[in-house]
């Protein structure tokens, strides 16, 4: 089908296709087309990666706009949204705006109802719903990527629910359900009630092999020759080889060790290939990497970026991250070694993808087991790229010929397994229902079942009667933690009351009469508008209502990282005694019921929830971030991760505070500062200066410089010499409400005897201006400190 026939676009859109150089659609593409995508109807396009999905997306979403309706494109990662947001950033050429929303789980954005297309997570889409955002109900079509995913036990059951909630928010709405080739795409289809465009057609043709001695032995009969030099490993061997002919890789392998170790050894590879411009560009590139942090993790990726390698996984920081993904794709790096994350649906093609690691481990195994054919398709598909690569490549590494035939029976030709809901397990549950109930979209158990019957778990469970009864566990845990009322019969039938600002939804639960009443009390509320998950809120409100005293900054981390939403740091070998015996000389700090050593699953929980109290704690203290990274043996991704997680859940522990009328809510406050910004209680004033970020309000107290009305009346010698930088130094005064920020023939003033108190003799400013934001780079600050 050519581009020419489409129609219901909005004027422009078929120019702007044409100048990306797309002038006939894919098989699919057309496919999806005549199935009623760019009319409204529901779909549900299972093709491989690189078959043009958002093509599909772009179309449907494009012409709902052009009917005067509204789009929301789902994305399971904020990276992704990211990228999604720029793509689409192009149709404001021809009149389609575009805006994205990911984060801040209090926030309705209620600014992005002006905007006619929407990128966001499941989760900020599903908080949306919980805070009532009304804008909500003015779309016509929901765009959901990587739908397959809603096998995650972690993220699927979000986004299965907020899909849910979104059909019966807008009865009318168009679902275009995006997904990779699965095995049972058809019941997707059934559930969302969407037509099926189902095919492994590619753009670029895909071999799938196995290698084994000097020989990569293909699923179509071919035979290709890569010897194994010396002693040489099986992946430097088949890197080396598709590098000689201009093409790039990438190597899956199941850790963060393996995948640093390996991209350290295959930069010898890539190294040799390359020209003395790429390696100019590879050395500005590995400055930025160190720039961002100054961790071992940054230090050991930025050599390996030198050689022309990188490695990517959870451990690096967003920046960093995405300064590979960016290289990579600009074929200025040859080779990247990856966990599987890279294969979650961001835009890293590569010419040839070898599966070095097709085991990982699993504890729920006991040791090491086999990786799902569809997550190993997933990283396969991830070879080939259009306009650039003549074929892809995925190859997976076997050891002998059982090995090899081992590895065509179960992964080369094997189908990819079934999607199935993973809504029914409790954790899952309990914050779903409370939200369903919150949001006004139930107000009966009968009506609370009736909406998880809308749910794929109901179109696939098999188990009569499970989902009741576990629906009723759940409705008991949270009744006997106050978070939902349960009364008689003959539910409210007060139309607004509680619907969390959706009309239609409250007058569908206002029907619903019939059997015992639910009704989430007002710190049900709180804990559905915070984005908690019920047994998290549960442990801090227990936490503090047992303190005796006022919590402290240690004791309130050790609380966060006791509940679910906090991924602790486990206990190494030897650290129980390490955290064993900070636990005896601190245990009165620590909130809650504490365990007895004799109860020793629960026990050491407890101690890694210490432990990753204590990493806080640290970095509350000002400990430095390479020194923080090497003591828990940590990326700086997974430092900032920590801190960015015990911010939103000590913020969510203030609100709570407040919720139950708590003695100790100032403290919650101040240690949620402290972990903001990574500072003594002493610079808290400090650093809500802008541009002052925990170094410089450590430089500027030492100094003499203990709060910001001493900004305003300082020697502006002195704060030069502190901040180092003129313009830096302006913005932060003018942040501060100096009268005059200017530093024009301002010198540094010389010498650490020297001090910028309110009393010395230079710059004695008395008018103050109001506070404002500047838009300089240098006044922006990182989450984890100043530059």
């Amino acid at each position: 089908m050519n581009v020419e026939e489409l129609s219901g676009l909005p004027p422009g859109a078929l120019e702007h296709f044409r100048q990306e150089g797309i002038e006939e659609l894919y098989p699919p593409q057309a496919e999806a087309v005549e199935a009623g995508a760019t009319d409204g109807e529901n779909l549900v396009a299972a093709v491989p990666t690189a078959s043009g999905k958002t093509m599909i997306a772009a179309l449907s979403m494009l012409s709902a706009v052009q009917r005067g309706g509204k789009a929301l494109y789902i994305v399971p990662l904020r990276a992704l949204a990211s990228e999604k947001k720029a793509e689409f950033d192009a149709y404001e050429q021809f009149g389609v705006t575009t805006g994205v929303a990911t984060g801040n789980y209090e926030s309705t954005s209620e600014w992005l109802a002006t905007k006619d297309i929407v990128v966001a997570t499941s989760e900020k889409v599903d908080s949306l719903v919980r805070n009532g955002a009304d804008w909500l109900s003015d779309l016509t079509c929901v765009v959901s990527d990587e739908v397959h995913l809603i096998d995650d036990r972690g993220r699927g059951p979000t986004l299965e629910v907020t899909l849910a909630k979104l059909r019966r928010l807008n009865p009318t709405l168009q679902v275009v359900a995006l997904s990779a080739t699965v095995g049972n795409a058809d019941e997707i289809a059934d559930w969302l009630d969407a037509a099926l465009v189902d095919t492994d057609w590619r753009p670029i043709d895909l071999q799938m092999g196995v290698h084994y001695g000097n020989a990569l032995n293909f699923d179509d009969g071919s035979t290709r020759e890569v010897p194994v030099e010396g002693s040489e490993k099986q992946e430097a061997a088949l890197v080396r080889d598709i590098l000689q002919e201009g093409g790039s890789s990438l190597v899956f392998v199941s850790s963060r060790r393996n995948a640093e170790a390996a991209a350290s050894r295959l930069g010898g590879v890539a190294k040799r290939e390359l020209t003395d411009e790429e390696r100019t560009e590879l050395a500005d590139l590995a400055a930025d990497i160190r720039d961002d942090s100054d961790t071992e993790t940054s230090t050991d990726l930025a050599d390996c970026v030198e050689n022309g390698s990188a490695f990517h996984h959870a451990g690096l920081s967003s920046a960093q991250r995405s300064l590979v993904e960016d290289a990579f794709r600009d074929r200025l790096l040859k080779v990247i070694s990856a966990t599987p994350t890279l294969a979650a649906g961001v835009n890293t093609p590569a010419r040839r993808v070898i599966v070095r690691d097709w085991r990982r481990f699993d504890p729920s195994a006991g040791g090491m087991a086999p990786l799902d054919v569809l997550e190993v398709h997933q990283m396969m598909g991830r070879a080939g790229r259009p306009g650039l690569d003549p074929y892809g490549e995925a190859v997976l590494l076997a050891k002998s010929h059982d090995e090899s035939d081992e590895l065509f029976d179960r992964y080369i030709w094997a189908d990819p397994e079934a999607v199935r809901s993973k809504l029914a397990a409790e954790p899952a549950l309990r914050t779903h229902v409370l939200a369903t109930i919150a949001s006004g979209f139930a107000r009966t158990r009968e009506g609370l079942l009736e909406f998880l019957e809308a749910t794929l778990y109901a179109s696939q469970s098999t188990e009569a009667g499970r989902l009741e009864r576990v629906t009723d566990d759940v409705l008991g845990y949270l009744e006997r933690n106050d978070f939902v009322e349960r009364s008689g019969s003959g539910g409210r039938t007060d139309e607004n009351e509680g619907a969390g600002g959706f009309t239609a939804a409250a007058d569908l639960a206002a029907q619903e009469n019939r059997d015992e009443a639910l009704e989430a009390t007002s710190l049900g509320h709180t804990v559905s508008r915070l984005y908690l998950d019920p047994m998290s809120a549960a442990e801090i409100v227990h936490g503090l209502e047992r303190a005796d005293q006022r919590p402290t900054a240690l004791g309130l981390y050790q609380l966060t990282a006791r509940t679910p939403d906090m991924y602790e740091l486990y206990l190494r070998s030897g650290e129980d005694d390490t955290f064993g015996e900070l636990y005896y000389e601190r245990e009165r700090e620590l909130l809650g019921d504490t365990p007895s050593e004799f109860e020793e699953d629960r026990f050491e929980d407890w101690l890694a929830a210490l432990k990753t109290g204590k990493l806080l704690e640290d970095w509350a203290e000002e400990t430095d971030e390479e020194t923080i990274t090497d003591r828990y043996k940590i990326g700086p991704g997974d430092l900032r991760g920590k801190v960015d997680t015990a911010e939103w859940l000590l913020g969510a522990a203030e609100s709570l505070a407040r919720e139950i009328d708590s003695e100790w809510t100032v403290a919650v406050r101040d240690a949620r500062a402290r972990v903001e910004h990574g500072v003594g209680e002493e610079l808290l004033e400090l650093v809500s200066v802008g541009g002052v970020g925990r170094k410089r309000a450590r430089r500027l107290y030492e100094a003499g410089v203990e709060e910001p009305a001493d900004l305003r009346t300082a020697d502006k010698g002195v704060i030069l010499r502190v901040l180092k930088g003129k313009k830096t130094a302006e913005t932060i005064l003018e942040n501060a409400g100096r009268e005059d920020p200017s530093m024009d023939d301002i010198e540094p003033a010389g010498g650490d005897a020297e001090t910028a108190g309110p009393g010395s003799s230079a710059g004695t400013d008395s008018e103050t201006e109001p506070r404002t934001e500047s838009s300089s780079a240098e006044d922006s600050q990182s989450s984890l400190g100043d530059f």
